[in-house]
């Protein structure tokens, strides 16, 4: 059992009874996950702008690929397992793509709303955009991409 793991449990008892509970443990794998990534598109970027091209959007457009790739398999396998069973589509794989680019352009939109139009400091912008992108991506993770299997057919 991992720290993660021992951490929902104790938030467990919190949430017992309501409906939100299987929710909010999704959405915090579901955020572990997305830590993960981060780091290993941060490594994957640092290794390629050293090792492999001075370009700054070659590097970056590796480093957002392997770790969304990276993360659409952790999700299925981690955070959506019953709703995936495990097992990994490129067509969900491509609605996870277009789910992450979405969420890229929501964010970019929230920032430049919150800095430019609402006036807000850079780094307070920035941390709206992020949970709201957070929210638009685990959303359309769980309701498009790893759509609850139907009970006693085929899933989704």
């Amino acid at each position: 059992m991992t720290a993660f793991d021992r951490l929902i449990r104790r938030a467990r008892p919190l949430l017992a009874g309501t409906p939100l509970s299987a929710l909010v443990a999704q959405a915090a794998r579901f955020a572990a996950v997305g830590v993960v990534n981060t780091c290993v598109d941060f490594c994957v970027f640092m290794f390629a702008i050293t090792y492999l091209t001075s370009s700054l959007i070659a590097a970056n457009l590796l480093s957002w690929v392997v770790a969304v790739t990276g993360s659409y398999v952790m999700n299925s396998f981690i955070t959506f397992a019953v709703e995936s069973g495990r097992q990994l589509s490129l067509s969900a794989f491509m609605r996870f793509v277009g789910s992450a680019i979405f969420a890229l352009i929501a964010n970019t939109t929230a920032l430049l709303i919150a800095v430019k139009v609402l006036l807000l400091p850079v780094l307070v912008g920035n941390v709206l955009a992020i949970g709201m992108s957070f929210a638009i991506n685990f959303s359309l993770a769980r309701f498009v991409v790893f759509r609850p299997r139907r009970r006693g057919g085929a899933g989704a």
